[in-house]
């Protein structure tokens, strides 16, 4: 049997306002299509997901309003910021995607951008949007769970 070794992830930037703001359903892996001052960039930390998302056109997905920082080093040959990148899927993501997103309204939200075996991947997440009672529960649910584990824990030291 093949051994599965553990691959370190360097994650640049995580969407945290994505669990907060949608119930998100299914993550998927894509690559995407970088120039190379835009790889430098990422790879110095100068990236931006909160107001970001991704849509599919044409039978091809992209990630739109993403903010990408111009490269501190970078020449007259630097990237666009706000420019729209395109997303590496395999065929059949994007066909289930595409169903998905155009039938029961569902969104594709980023929610982190990280490096993997030298490459800079996004994860993106088919996700439904929570109406303002969904994020109040989850607070509640939240707090309760903290409140639980701090008596617990505070009940074994005494």
């Amino acid at each position: 049997m093949k051994e599965e070794k553990k691959e370190a992830r360097k994650v640049f930037n995580a969407n945290r306002q994505a669990a907060h703001n949608y119930h998100l359903l299914e993550r998927f892996e894509a690559g995407l299509v970088l120039t190379g001052t835009e790889v430098k960039a990422i790879r110095s930390g100068k990236v931006n997901l909160k107001e970001s998302y991704a849509a599919i056109r044409n039978g091809e997905a992209w990630l739109l309003n993403c903010h990408i920082s111009p490269y501190a080093f970078g020449n007259r040959e630097n990237h666009e910021p706000l420019r729209s990148r395109k997303l590496l899927l395999h065929q059949q993501e994007l066909r289930r995607l595409t169903g998905k997103v155009t039938e029961r309204g569902l969104t594709l939200v980023p929610t982190q951008m990280y490096l993997k075996n030298g490459r800079i991947k996004l994860e993106i997440a088919l996700a439904r949007g929570k109406k303002l009672y969904d994020k109040r529960e989850t607070e509640r649910r939240k707090t309760a769970d903290k409140e639980a584990r701090q008596a617990v824990k505070h009940r074994r030291y005494t």
